[in-house]
């Protein structure tokens, strides 16, 4: 029960860690709309992994050259999701600063000698509002395209990390293992997202945020097509 315990960790963790598209999402969905909000989609990238893996101590001998057969369309789905993802995260950076409105009514304010708190205008780029189901739906999606995952992990179950003939309680350990610590890295991305977007608190560090995310997947995106 140990061995399975250690090996649904080391295998959850070995496919989480590596920085990939889902970790730049994440980081940026922290930074953009905070840890609670962005933990949504830290559950739904975990969730997906979980059910690989679930697929792996099940069938993963069966169903890995199945999914190694249609791993060519899987890439270029996953390409043209992530290029739209990119497009989405960057255009808040692209927006104008200030509106037309807000801006006249700052030079009004200064030509009357009235006071001017702002609460009109418009300071920085505007995300748009976002809710934990739809980054659950959103980056579970995004997993759920990559075949490397389950591919991965069936391999896993085909070496001697998990034995041929563990029982359904290993097998049931090994995925939760492989589950919460997907998950804690997923969680801990977010964090660290978050924290960044406190750092970048002003309308210029909101804007780099925004632009800095959406071209790193767009980036992963191209290195995904390249192959």
């Amino acid at each position: 029960m140990l061995d399975a315990l250690l090996a649904g960790a080391i295998a959850g963790y070995a496919i989480a860690i590596p920085v990939g598209a889902i970790a730049a999402l994440l980081i940026t969905l922290g930074a953009q709309h905070g840890a609670r909000v962005a933990s949504g989609g830290a559950f739904g990238a975990a969730t997906v992994d979980g059910v690989y893996a679930t697929i792996a101590v099940t069938a993963g001998a069966v169903i890995a050259p199945l999914i190694a057969q249609i791993a060519e369309p899987l890439r270029w789905i996953s390409v043209a999701v992530l290029l739209v993802l990119g497009v989405v995260l960057a255009l808040p950076g692209l927006r104008p600063r200030t509106s037309p409105v807000a801006a006249a009514a700052i030079d009004g304010a200064a030509f009357d000698g009235a006071p001017f708190d702002g609460a009109d205008a418009e300071p920085g780029p505007r995300t748009r509002p976002t809710t934990f189901r739809r980054l659950f739906v959103t980056v579970g999606a995004l997993t759920l395209v990559n075949p490397v995952t389950v591919v991965y992990f069936a391999a896993l179950v085909g070496s001697s990390t998990l034995a041929v003939d563990s029982g359904v309680a290993e097998r049931v350990v090994f995925v939760l293992a492989a589950f919460a610590a997907s998950l804690s890295w997923q969680l801990l991305l977010t964090t660290a997202g978050s924290l960044v977007g406190r750092v970048l608190t002003g309308p210029t560090g909101a804007r780099v945020t925004a632009l800095v995310g959406g071209a790193l997947v767009i980036a992963l995106a191209v290195g995904a097509a390249l192959g």
